[in-house]
């Protein structure tokens, strides 16, 4: 039987400590990186279909006229003021259109038919990239009366 014996430095064991404590720290930064963008990838919401875009106007309280608009578009590189401001709505509501820049979409145009007390005019707009829900809003098309907001009113 073999027997193994070796003496450390204080200075050595000390070093030692340091290095498993900031392997430690990368590793526990790593793993919590990773479940923040796996929560964020479980919050997709499909709208592949007309009924999966119904469904989660359905969920605010909207009741929809049968017709609906779809049309493609390509959201543009680079920004005017107009995009920027358009896109702070969508990031209040929990999207983010940055990393769809240049990226051609779908937008599906609903008309809301229960909107307070506005009897028309009201739609729904859904940005769609590969069946995912990207972004969208409810406006008053009216030019008198117009406004734009998110899905929740806000």
């Amino acid at each position: 039987m073999k027997m193994f014996t070796f003496k450390l430095k204080p200075k050595t064991i000390f070093g030692l400590i340091l290095a498993v404590t900031g392997i430690i720290v990368i590793i526990l930064t790593f793993v919590s990186n990773h479940l923040i963008d796996s929560k964020s990838v479980s919050a997709t919401i499909s709208a592949s279909t007309d009924e999966e875009r119904r469904n989660y106007l359905a969920q605010f309280g909207y009741e929809l006229s049968k017709d609906c608009e779809e049309k493609e578009l390509t959201i543009p590189q680079s920004w005017n003021q107009v995009y920027t401001d358009y896109n702070e709505v969508q990031v209040n509501q929990g999207f983010d259109l940055t990393e769809y820049k240049g990226k051609k979409v779908t937008l599906y145009t609903y008309t809301i038919t229960n909107y307070e007390n506005i009897s028309e005019g009201i739609v729904a707009d859904m940005l769609v990239c590969d069946g995912i829900l990207i972004g969208g809003d409810v406006c008053n098309t009216s030019a008198d009366d117009g406004f734009l907001v998110g899905f929740n009113g806000e």
